[in-house]
């Protein structure tokens, strides 16, 4: 999971952001911004004070994300921006009702796309930014009580919603799996005695998961210029939620936190080193904080909020990201040769447990439905760590584990699964048939470097990112 950037404080200079009339209130920086400043007059072609510019939009925009992350400790993920910003929020301290007025003043600004031969970046810009303050608004009205049902939820937030998928069709997936796992009791029993096998111990996790992380930076830098100074570090911790999390920390570095409360299997090594790191959320970071925030001034992205579209294209592309760095049977190849006998295990095993590996990846799909129908009042607690444990094959500590993930960040869920999807058509078809390894990683560098929304994606918009050509 991208799971929470550690804001950094830096000065709009030092980001080379262009210079903006700064507010001493949020309440002053609003009214500014929508209202009455006009500072174009020797422009004739810029906006009218009537019409605020995206870089004021924007600037509000941010304002207000910080603004709500006092009342929301989870909806800001990272912060890149103005320390003054910040502590402007804190000291103002608007209600969520003043919080909800002036995004709405926001929407109304941003209004229509504008037209078809308007800038491509600037058109994809402006679509993205009134989707990010719908879903901060949306999400503003959640905290005020406001009951949305799972697919509404998903849908405002994150602009997609998830397919729904039936029980038989997880049903045909584990009749394979069954017929891979002989043996007494439940699959899930089964399958918890055959994936031990392939348990880290403890005291390779380490070596195991560097040498991972070592092999996907290798194979991301051959096809995506990274920063020279651009870092990346490890730490170990229990009791969290979630498997690992990327806290980014800004100036192209990373801390990753790996859950070591459970145990953690040879595949989640490349598996997790991909997400969190190469080409996943730490490159995604670094391209929108080299790319957006310092090369174009685009302030929005000197926020990430947990809760907006943004988080669709950054979980989907980190999952799709270990396709792209170890396509077809080079992961398991990679494993083989490398990280079983890290590991002290057996490397003849290796294509057996991929086998099973991918199909159980198949039932993605069952922690949505788990989570649709938990948040819609189906399943209590019980029974929706009964349906994980049945149809996503997940033991009872990680089904538990997994609903207090739902119960705490709700239709996130869909963002690794759905996003993954949205991610491969994108990359799979933007290229035409066959692609070669340098053009599907070009489409991919572009997708993390652009303000697609999931809507784009699906609407088969494919013509933004910086420096495209088809």
């Amino acid at each position: 999971m991208f799971e929470h950037g550690a804001a950094l404080d830096r000065l709009a200079g030092v980001l080379s952001i262009r210079p903006r009339i700064f507010a001493t209130t949020l309440v002053a920086a609003t009214v500014l911004l929508l209202g009455g400043c006009d500072r174009r007059d020797t422009d004739p072609g810029a906006e009218t004070a009537d019409a605020p510019s995206l870089d004021d939009i924007a600037e509000a925009y941010v304002k207000l994300g910080l603004a709500l992350g006092n009342h929301d400790p989870d909806y800001v993920d990272a912060y890149l921006g103005p320390a003054e910003w910040r502590e402007e929020a804190q000291r103002a301290k608007p209600t969520l009702s003043e919080i909800r007025s002036r995004a709405a003043q926001l929407v109304d600004a941003l209004g229509a796309d504008p037209a078809r031969d308007t800038d491509e970046m600037t058109r994809l810009r402006q679509r993205a930014l009134r989707k990010n303050v719908e879903a901060l608004a949306a999400r503003v009205e959640m905290l005020g009580g406001k009951k949305f049902s799972f697919d509404e939820e998903s849908r405002v937030l994150f602009d997609a919603v998830a397919p729904i998928k039936s029980e038989a069709e997880f049903q045909t997936i584990l009749d394979e799996l069954a017929r891979l796992l002989p043996g007494e009791g439940s699959l899930l029993d089964r399958y918890e005695a055959f994936h031990k096998q392939f348990e880290i111990p403890p005291d390779r996790l380490d070596p195991v998961f560097q040498a991972a992380i070592a092999e996907c930076r290798a194979r991301t830098t051959r096809f995506i210029a990274l920063p020279e100074q651009e870092s990346f570090e490890v730490e170990y911790v229990t009791d969290k939620p979630w498997n690992a999390y990327n806290w980014y920390e800004g100036d192209y570095h990373s801390l990753i936190q790996l859950n070591t409360s459970l145990p953690i299997y040879i595949g989640d090594a490349v598996g997790l080193a991909c997400h969190e790191g190469y080409p996943g959320h730490h490159v995604n970071n670094i391209l929108w904080e080299r790319d957006l925030l310092r090369g174009r001034g685009w302030i929005e992205f000197a926020l990430y909020p947990l809760f907006g579209p943004q988080s669709v294209i950054n979980e989907g592309s980190a999952e799709y990201g270990i396709r792209m760095a170890f396509p077809g049977q080079e992961r398991v190849a990679f494993e083989r040769e490398k990280l079983f006998p890290l590991a002290g295990l057996d490397p003849a095993r290796a294509d057996a447990y991929q086998q099973v590996r991918d199909l159980v990846e198949e039932l993605d799909y069952a922690r949505n439905e788990a989570a649709r129908r938990h948040l819609d009042g189906e399943f209590d607690q019980q029974q929706t760590i009964d349906w994980l444990e049945r149809y996503a094959l997940v033991s009872a500590p990680r089904a538990e584990r997994n609903v207090q993930f739902i119960e705490k960040y709700r239709s996130y869920v869909i963002n690794y699964n759905l996003g993954k999807d949205l991610v491969r058509h994108y990359i799979e078809t933007s290229g035409g048939p066959n692609p070669s390894p340098e053009r599907s990683w070009q489409d991919f560098e572009r997708l993390l470097a652009s303000p697609l929304t999931p809507s784009d994606l699906n609407s088969g918009d494919r013509s933004g990112g910086p420096g495209r050509s088809e």
